[in-house]
């Protein structure tokens, strides 16, 4: 690799971690740029979630404010997101990549109908709440741990636009402000990330390139920063426009640019 590759990789690295940060959706920019220097598929998905564990680290530290009195929800949900990062790591490395990236587009779909809907949603549930006529709190935590574990599998298997599905998932059932959201929706994605990477690491170490790895976590761990500082700062309603947005354009880039 030369010097302006390895240059074009580290700034991938950046606006992956920045946007991962914020939204989701970074591995659109890093997957296709290692594919355009032509690294392996496989390789290439392989090393660059081990690349970006890093970035994901430093979002989730950034947003450590917002993560304040929500040790309960990190409790409920990280075992979910383990659990299913491992198992999407093991399907990524037996099963044929177009059989599971079919159906990527629509499940991005649905996390932006979730992440649009959410107020509304929530506005609804809190009324029945009132009214008496609600699901229970046990049951929105249980339809909750599905969606992530869901998405933890989602995300050790591919991880694009992980983020979007999370914060669909998470805005639509929680009461909690997008921001705490986002702080949370961080550290689950960090979480599928280190697993993913450890499995990788210890059953397919042959499809690891550590020169890829290495450059895209140095882009990722400046772009978590850069990530944590803007995104803190958005309001919610911008924050969900920018959500929508990256999401529109990812599916448009899997369905038309694949």
């Amino acid at each position: 690799m030369s010097v302006g590759e390895a240059l074009l990789v580290v700034l991938a690295g950046i606006g992956a971690g920045t946007i991962n940060t914020i939204v989701g959706s970074g591995t659109l920019i890093t997957f296709p740029t290692l594919l355009l220097l032509g690294v392996p598929p496989v390789t290439a998905n392989v090393s660059n979630n081990i690349g970006l564990v890093s970035g994901s680290v430093t979002g989730s530290i950034g947003y450590r404010r917002e993560l304040q009195g929500m040790g309960p929800e990190l409790r409920r949900y990280v075992p979910m997101s383990l659990v299913g990062a491992v198992l999407g790591a093991v399907l990524l490395l037996v099963l044929d990549p177009d059989l599971f990236r079919a159906i990527v587009p629509v499940l991005i779909l649905i996390g932006i109908v979730l992440v649009v809907f959410g107020p509304r949603i929530n506005a609804r549930t809190a009324r029945r709440r009132e009214e008496g006529r609600a699901r229970s709190d046990a049951t929105d935590r249980r339809l909750m741990q599905g969606g992530v574990f869901g998405a933890g599998v989602y995300g050790g298997y591919f991880g694009a636009a992980q983020g979007i599905i999370l914060m669909g998932v998470l805005g639509a059932l929680s009461g909690r402000s997008l921001q705490r959201l986002n702080g949370l929706k961080n550290v689950l994605a960090a979480v599928v990330n280190a697993v993913a990477a450890v499995v990788f690491v210890v059953v397919a170490p042959d499809r690891i390139d550590w020169l890829v790895v290495l450059l895209i976590a140095v882009g990722s761990t400046i772009g978590g920063v850069v990530g944590a500082t803007v995104g803190r700062r958005l309001p919610s309603p911008v924050l969900r426009g920018i959500i929508v947005v990256v999401g529109v354009v990812a599916v448009v880039k899997l369905v038309f640019f694949p």
